[in-house]
């Protein structure tokens, strides 16, 4: 008989997690607490205008090799559009850009990063040694600045104040969700280690060309293809425990009984659905209460013209970090998507001034919005965006399996020990584990091979 599953969370780990149960030939029964799928990188339609919006941009890089196999996995791969190059405002002149060249790797930014004209000479030859000294020390080598921040080991490399506010702050910001004097060293080191140095596509920019919410409907008909069940709309209560293993999950309707269950859930909801008992029997759960979390703010502009012909740009040195370009319709309206990363210092601000301020920015990236004022404007906060990765925090992160604790209980999701920071790719990551560890079967995809160069000079 096959096993049946319990999978809490419809978000990206949830159904990565479901995705391979299925696939070891088992029953996944998915519940979503939501009418719909996709947890925090979603949609959802506003009220206001009737416009279906992204709760916040996502995006996915070429390094997140899960991700890109997650999407193969559910035929939705052709909705990803992908660049190579990354634009950097820089007025009163057109945009920089960075673009990988002629070079292999770790050279193949060398040339378009030396045109680079909001950096001066003297502020590239910083960040040139920096990015070397990344190389050198190897993967292994980014272990020993567990303890410290990322802001730590640019003053230790003699990164000016000024390269810092312009390049590597916008960098982790938009990749960590925390600036450089909060991120753990060792998760902003991986970030360039292996979006910007190990491979050429590596740093490969893929943003969905619908709204995200639609990426996950041909993952529902796969699963119930497969024979799975999705319950949209049901939250799970309570994990039911029987003081040596998991035996279910209790909803609104009742128990139901599965032989494992799947938590996908952020830590704060798996909290309030374990009793004191199974906290005391797994380990695990006890320092879930001890994961801080960090905002993100996405600001949806509408105006009446094009503004914006570049698909993206990079605010280096402003509050606001991206600006997406979220296409013209029909009637000649453009849609501009703002993202303000780590965004703790916005949150308690009105929409009124978020867009105030977001205009400003706008203002100075793009001089043909100078005087505009949109149409239409939005703003999405996410409170709990992702986990706040601090030196340190991954002491408390869970494993997905339990060495000495409940046995049939598996944990999932960004916040999860996926040896990656807070992103789309360690939520999947988990998910494959997560499922393998549950019915067997392959766990997490292969990461991107170090080009040659990289490995020659140290990245190994």
């Amino acid at each position: 008989m096959k096993r049946r599953i319990l999978v809490l969370g419809g978000g990206l780990a949830g159904m990565a997690a479901a995705l391979r149960v299925v696939r070891a030939g088992e029953t996944p029964v998915l519940l979503e607490a939501r009418p719909k799928l996709g947890g925090r990188a979603t949609s959802f339609v506003d009220p206001r205008s009737g416009e279906v919006l992204d709760n916040c941009q996502h995006v996915v890089m070429g390094c997140c090799t899960n991700v890109i196999e997650f999407y193969e996995a559910i035929g939705v791969e052709h909705l990803i559009e992908w660049h190579d190059t990354t634009w950097w405002a820089n007025p009163p002149h057109d945009p920089d850009r960075m673009k990988p060249g002629i070079l292999p790797a770790p050279l193949h930014f060398a040339g378009s990063f030396s045109r680079l004209r909001f950096l001066d000479r003297p502020l590239r030859k910083a960040v040139s040694r920096a990015m070397v000294a990344m190389i050198r020390m190897g993967i292994s080598g980014r272990t020993s600045w567990t303890d410290r921040t990322f802001g730590e080991f640019l003053r230790e490399q003699g990164q000016p104040e000024e390269a810092i506010r312009l390049f590597w702050q916008v960098v982790v910001i938009s990749a960590c969700n925390l600036g450089v004097d909060e991120v753990g060293a060792t998760f902003a080191i991986q970030v360039f280690q292996e979006g910007f140095l190990g491979h050429r596509f590596g740093s490969a920019v893929g943003l969905s060309s619908v709204p995200l919410s639609e990426l996950y409907d041909p993952f529902e008909r796969h699963l119930r293809d497969a024979g799975g069940e999705l319950h949209l709309g049901v939250s799970a209560r309570a994990i039911n425990f029987d003081g040596a293993r998991v035996t279910g999950v209790v909803t609104a309707d009742g128990l139901l009984e599965g032989t494992a269950v799947i938590s996908a859930l952020p830590p704060e909801q798996l909290a309030r659905i374990c009793s004191p008992t199974l906290v005391q029997a797994d380990r695990r759960l006890s320092a879930i209460d001890r994961i801080e979390t960090s905002p993100i703010l996405g600001v949806h502009l509408f105006f009446d013209l094009e503004l914006m012909t570049l698909p993206h740009m990079v605010l280096p040195g402003r509050s606001t970090h991206w600006l997406f370009n979220k296409g013209v319709d029909d009637r000649g309206r453009q849609h501009v998507h703002a993202v303000i990363s780590g965004a703790e210092d916005w949150m308690s601000l009105p929409e009124k001034e978020i867009v105030a301020r977001v205009l400003e920015d706008l203002a100075w990236a793009v001089p043909r919005a100078r005087g505009l004022e949109p149409i239409g404007a939005r703003a999405v906060k996410e409170k709990r965006a992702t986990f706040r990765a601090v030196p340190g925090v991954d002491r408390i992160r869970p494993e997905v399996s339990s060495g000495m604790g409940v046995p049939n209980l598996f944990l999932a999701g960004d916040w999860c020990r996926s040896g990656w920071p807070a992103t789309m790719e360690g939520a999947v990551r988990t998910g494959y584990a997560a499922a393998a560890a549950a019915v067997g079967g392959a766990g997490p995809v292969e990461d991107l091979p170090l080009a040659l160069g990289s490995r020659m000079l140290g990245l190994r």
